[in-house]
């Protein structure tokens, strides 16, 4: 196992296979051999980081299994890759931040994940417990990374605010800055609050590694609208907003393009525009099927690029974002861009928190 004086930042890619593809959250029928076939196609296509949490309910167990598959560990080795879990939320209505039960959820998602060490641990949502809770569960996580079962720890949810100033005590308390940070649906074509507000405040608390997770809005910008699952309609947009999405749905389709690929376009190139040679913004995409990977891993290639077959960071120069050796695709995302934005109006940076400017908690209890 590496040891954890490296920055996250010179191990992390710029893309991460999200583990929620796997849960009844977005599909209705999660089973191990499809999860195999996903999983083993994004390697094949240059993925090597995944992110889940033992609230991805089966998530952990169905990646646990097809990691140490024959067919995938004889191809790579745990070594080869980013594991990354969460710990703290337990379901839709509950979470659990006492010591006792980090501990018990880390060893939990050490045998889900069969492995031996986990290479992220994120506290998960922390904007539904009290900060001292969470803080107190940051330091149990870094008795394990002193331990050797975890490498580096981090903390997720949705309020930019909320996400900084548990950094800013993180550091004062513990002498040490978080390794990354989590935010997901806010890199986005409707929402890009992590990329004007959220970046520098993390900073300045130390933290030069954020994730962006749910660059289509949690499933919101696509053609097909919001998921619907095994546990419903949970996603926290409300009518009009689902509407507008629709509409720009619409518009993407009449110039020949999807809202879902143009979405995750405009989440890579602005996580890429972001980050530099010492702080890093990686994307988490998802995939619930071969099909998707395939689609996803196409879009990204109009961002970014492969070396040797593996995904690289191309932040040092911010004209290479377009498409190899034209910008023609990024002129015409920008268009893009700008057309659906304009038909989002009113509910562009609308917060899935408060409804309006950055809030604290309201929404997050129903999301992934």
């Amino acid at each position: 196992m590496a040891a954890t004086s490296t920055p996250l930042t010179q191990v992390l890619p710029p893309l991460i296979l999200g583990g929620a593809g796997f849960s009844y959250q977005l599909t209705p029928n999660p089973n191990p051999e499809r999860t195999r076939e996903v999983l083993t196609r994004a390697f094949e296509l240059g993925i090597r980081a995944i992110d889940t949490s033992s609230y991805y309910e089966p998530s952990e167990e169905l990646l646990g299994e097809a990691l140490s598959h024959p067919e995938f560990s004889s191809r790579y080795s745990r070594d080869d890759y980013i594991l990354m879990t969460k710990v703290g939320r337990v379901n839709a209505t509950k979470s659990d931040y006492s010591p006792e039960w980090i501990r018990y959820s880390v060893a939990r998602s050490l045998q889900r994940l069969r492995t031996s060490y986990l290479d992220v641990v994120f506290c998960h949502d922390i904007e539904l417990v009290a900060e001292d809770s969470v803080l107190e569960a940051v330091g149990v996580l870094l008795e394990m990374v002193a331990a050797g079962t975890v490498r580096y720890v981090g903390i997720s949810g949705y309020p930019i605010n909320t996400l900084a100033r548990v950094a800013r005590r993180v550091r004062e308390i513990y002498g040490r800055p978080l390794d990354v940070i989590q935010n997901w649906a806010q890199m986005t074509l409707q929402n890009d609050r992590l990329e004007r507000q959220g970046l520098q405040a993390f900073k300045e608390a130390g933290v030069l590694c954020v994730c962006s997770s749910s660059p289509l809005a949690s499933g919101l910008l696509r053609d097909e609208g919001v998921p619907i699952a095994a546990l419903g309609d949970w996603h926290p947009a409300p009518e009009g907003l689902r509407r507008a999405a629709h509409a720009a749905a619409g518009h993407v389709a009449s110039q020949g393009d999807s809202l879902a690929r143009l979405a995750l376009r405009y989440a890579l190139r602005r996580a890429q525009y972001s980050s530099t040679a010492e702080s890093r913004v990686g994307t988490i995409m998802g995939g619930t099927s071969v099909a998707e990977i395939e689609e996803n891993i196409t879009t990204a290639l109009w961002v970014l690029r492969r070396d040797g077959g593996i995904w690289k960071w191309d932040c040092n120069d911010k004209q290479a974002l377009g498409s190899p050796g034209s910008n023609t695709d990024l002129d015409s995302d920008l268009r893009l861009f700008a057309a659906v934005q304009e038909i989002l109006g009113e509910w562009r940076n609308y917060s899935f928190s408060d409804g309006n400017a950055e809030g604290e908690e309201a929404a997050v209890q129903t999301k992934l």
